[in-house]
């Protein structure tokens, strides 16, 4: 039996004594389109940054194809975590680029992934000044660079109009068509039930289906 991308065994966040996630237990296969359903509060962030390793868990244990966690599969994973990651003072191609010579990546996909999330008509506009809604598609574009294995969208949908939330569609069914695995956490439900296989609610830490 082919192994999951990811696999979660009794995962728990402690924060000053409070339990933000509670005994959590999932198993997400390759390939695949997962959804966290949940209002704010819920857990859903934690969670998604503990897979990251941004926050450590108190227990528990995250497994990426049968293997336990390293800071190694950090380059398997692009992700969108509350606050899209971008330098304000650069523009959006600039923006990409820094990411580009960090990676290895060569100018030309830069262009590409601009024109997939349709900020290629930026010009010399600093990010800083970019409204939220295209604020957010650099930090889709920022997240599915690198054409990782792994995608984690924290409230994608956040800040986009119509336009924006079919970009977010054409990037999913992009990124699973080349084989990613995307996870995303949301309160939107209508848009979850539109693009997952699998959507779990997460109510005060706990996850159910």
């Amino acid at each position: 039996m082919e192994q999951n991308m990811i696999t979660i065994r009794n995962l728990s966040k402690e924060f000053k004594g409070q339990n933000v996630l509670k005994n959590i237990t999932m198993e997400i296969p390759k390939n695949c389109v997962y959804g966290l359903l949940g209002a704010n509060g819920a857990g859903k962030s934690t969670l998604l940054k503990t897979i990251t390793g941004l926050l450590n868990p108190t227990s528990g244990e995250i497994y990426f194809e049968g293997h336990k966690w390293t800071r190694a599969d950090l380059a398997d994973i692009g992700a969108l975590i509350e606050t899209p990651p971008i330098y304000e003072n650069l523009t959006a191609w600039e923006n990409m680029k820094v990411r580009a010579l960090l990676l290895g990546i060569p100018d030309e996909k830069i262009q590409k992934v601009l024109k997939t999330v349709d900020l290629t008509d930026t010009g010399k506009k600093k990010a800083g000044a970019f409204s939220l809604g295209m604020k957010q598609r650099l930090g889709i574009a920022a997240a599915v660079f690198e054409q990782p294995d792994i995608i984690l969208l924290d409230e994608p949908t956040n800040a986009l109009d119509e336009s924006g939330i079919t970009m977010l569609e054409n990037v999913i069914q992009d990124e699973t068509s080349r084989g990613a695995t995307i996870v995303m956490a949301s309160h939107d439900m209508n848009f979850l039930h539109h693009c997952c296989s699998k959507i779990y609610t997460m109510r005060a830490g706990t996850l159910s289906l």
